[in-house]
């Protein structure tokens, strides 16, 4: 969340926009908590592993599963100062600091001297340049015998052009998974998002961000922030409600 005080008349951030308006989803992925939990289950089946997640954000993946796994460690990468401020302060308040390290760098140049049992990527393949290359990147990463926890969008249905423009093409979700294994992955589990979860998502979003803008009414940001939220729940109304879908996996490599 943004600071209460008095701000400089200045308009808010990519960063400041996207604080706000996943104050009350902060998985900021179309998943409910029990589905964040069945992933985290499939994904760390000792509950001692080594986590890495690229493009960790507020570090949300990372926090939930040290805090039900106290043998756990876990290693987060992202670019946002912001969200690995707010990780930290999390971490911090809730007794896990001493089990996560965060990295400020960009997702696809990290390197590390140790691999990682759980790979996580959860709506962040744009940062590698689409699935496949997030998927290369995983895998310069994992154990032998470890495990991918990736989040990816697809098309449920033949898209508008609005939602092509706003998306890109995507693959429907046969040739998604179909993608995924002939690049020598293998599905151990799966999660489809529903159209509960999907629906969720966008409304606490939206409604997170315009609640902001109408309790700080005096903020020289709060006009910005309004029409922010409300052209974006238009775009998912009229555009990409009724044909976007996203699928979470857990993929073992086919072949050591």
């Amino acid at each position: 969340m943004l600071l209460d005080t008095q701000r400089a008349a200045a308009p808010l951030s990519r960063e400041e926009i996207s604080a706000i308006a996943h104050a009350d989803h902060p998985i900021k992925s179309p998943l409910d908590d029990d589905a964040v939990s069945r992933l985290l289950e499939h994904g760390l089946p000792r509950g001692d592993e080594r986590v890495l997640d690229l493009g960790c954000g507020t570090a949300e993946w990372l926090l939930r599963a040290l805090t039900t796994r106290p043998q756990l460690h876990a290693e987060g990468v992202d670019v946002s100062e912001v969200s690995l401020t707010q990780a930290r302060r999390t971490a911090g308040r809730i007794g896990v600091d001493e089990r996560l390290v965060l990295h400020r760098q960009e997702a696809a140049h990290f390197t590390s001297p140790q691999s990682y049992d759980l790979v996580i990527s959860v709506g962040s393949t744009h940062a590698f340049g689409g699935l496949l290359p997030t998927l290369a990147a995983a895998r310069e990463h994992l154990a032998p015998g470890g495990r991918v926890l990736i989040g990816e969008s697809f098309w449920d249905r033949t898209p508008s052009p609005e939602a092509l423009e706003m998306f890109g093409e995507l693959a429907d979700l046969a040739a998604t998974v179909d993608l995924v294994v002939a690049d020598g992955w293998t599905p151990v589990h799966g999660h489809v998002s529903t159209r509960s979860e999907l629906d969720a998502y966008e409304w606490a979003c939206w409604g997170s961000l315009a609640a902001w803008a109408l309790d700080h009414p005096d903020d020289p940001a709060a006009a910005q922030a309004l029409e922010t939220a409300n052209a974006a729940r238009s775009d998912w109304l009229h555009g990409y409600r009724d044909s976007f879908g996203f699928v979470c996996l857990v993929l073992r490599r086919t072949s050591e």
